[in-house]
């Protein structure tokens, strides 16, 4: 099934969409869609239209009504869990490298998502949008959930207890609030040490909830056991020395 809409015609509507070609049914939806949240990354949802969206796409606004009959909401919504499926689909830790290094490596795949869908994504964590619902919510908390089991299965946890649960949750949200005072402070700090003192962040809040649960503190000797004499975490360890020295 292709597209009715005629590709060509003399009406002035249809003259300025002269790029507009057919195309199957699955492909022209998945266009709209990337269209769509291509405009949310640059722009809060609120200031977007589906004129905007037609208008981008080349299409008509009648028929991206016919793709998405909810209209504005039902296409935010499939944009959204088309950004859900690419961020979490970035959560992939590298086979190589110490822990502190994979983390890092995560962190760099989030951050270019960030810096990508920068308005979108700001508005999206932030919400109150009059397009936000109770679907478009468990969007954004699956993808949540999504990075606590893979945080907790890159730390070779099966059955996390309620501290060491509470310590992933924690320093998600730690990143999500950083990631959003970065976008608002213009980017002034380069994303490369963003990272790195997020790593720092995780590896201090893991010894700190290893002082008071005997689940993390096995952790956190695991990750120590395959960290480098000289690398991160002994870096971290010895800038916490000097200053508790003074030297």
């Amino acid at each position: 099934m292709n597209d009715t809409e005629p590709a060509s015609g003399s009406t002035p509507a249809t003259k300025k969409r002269s790029g507009y070609r057919r195309l199957p049914v699955q492909q022209r939806r998945e266009q709209l869609i990337a269209v769509a949240l291509a405009l949310f990354s640059t722009r809060p949802p609120d200031e977007v239209s589906l004129d905007d969206v037609a208008e981008a796409s080349g299409a008509s606004r009648p028929l991206v009504y016919r793709y998405f009959a909810g209209g504005k909401q039902q296409l935010y919504e499939a944009a959204l869990r088309s950004a859900a499926t690419e961020l979490t689909a970035r959560f992939s830790v590298p086979k190589r490298g110490t822990p502190s290094e994979q983390l890092g490596a995560v962190l760099d795949g989030y951050f270019s998502f960030v810096a990508e869908h920068d308005a979108g994504y700001g508005a999206l964590l932030r919400g109150g949008s009059v397009v936000e619902t109770a679907r478009t919510s468990a969007i954004v908390d699956e993808v949540r959930r999504t990075a606590l089991r893979r945080t907790l299965r890159y730390l070779g946890v099966r059955e996390a207890g309620p501290r060491l649960t509470l310590l992933v949750r924690c320093w998600i949200s730690v990143v999500e609030a950083s990631s959003l005072t970065w976008l608002d402070e213009g980017r002034q700090i380069p994303p490369t040490e963003l990272r790195d003192w997020l790593v720092d962040e995780f590896l201090a809040m893991t010894a700190a909830t290893a002082a008071h649960d005997p689940q993390t503190a096995e952790v956190l000797a695991a990750l120590l056991a395959l960290e480098a004499p000289d690398g991160r975490a002994a870096r971290l360890l010895a800038r916490l020395g000097t200053l508790r020295t003074g030297r």
